[in-house]
């Protein structure tokens, strides 16, 4: 198996974001990239985990750390995360970045934030895209 390395960057002289739940940046070495297409608020069922963004925030996060374990990986593979709040939701932020801070304690993922008009359903309050990596499997 391939070593993959993943170091947080955190330089001193820009804000502080790992307070926010996020680092500057992530750099990664070996293993395999993993792309992940938007985690929204839904169940396996495609039911709304909850009406407000902390409940859709976790869910959305539970669907990523779900995706990640059936590919043999955890949250801590996570090298970027792409947020898409939607614009009635863009003033509950703290609620995100406190989820963010539990979910990712250590070594926070990079990541981009970006308010959009709105998500494919209307009742969407979050999607999170995600970069991973993963070690190369054993050749066998």
């Amino acid at each position: 198996m391939s070593r993959v390395r993943r170091e947080p960057i955190n330089p001193a002289d820009l804000p502080d974001t790992l307070a926010d739940g996020y680092s500057q940046a992530v750099m990664v070495q070996g293993g395999q990239r993993v792309l992940i297409s938007g985690q929204v608020g839904v169940d396996a069922q495609s039911l709304l985990a909850g009406p407000d963004l902390a409940e859709q925030t976790e869910a959305a996060l539970d669907n990523l750390e779900r995706l990640l374990t059936s590919l043999g990986g955890d949250l801590s593979r996570v090298a970027m995360l792409r947020l898409y709040l939607a614009e009635f939701a863009r003033y509950e932020q703290p609620v995100v970045v406190e989820v963010l801070r539990q979910r990712f304690p250590v070594a926070p993922p990079a990541a981009s934030w970006l308010i959009v008009h709105g998500l494919a359903e209307p009742e969407w309050l979050i999607a999170i895209e995600a970069e991973a990596v993963l070690p190369e499997p054993v050749a066998g």
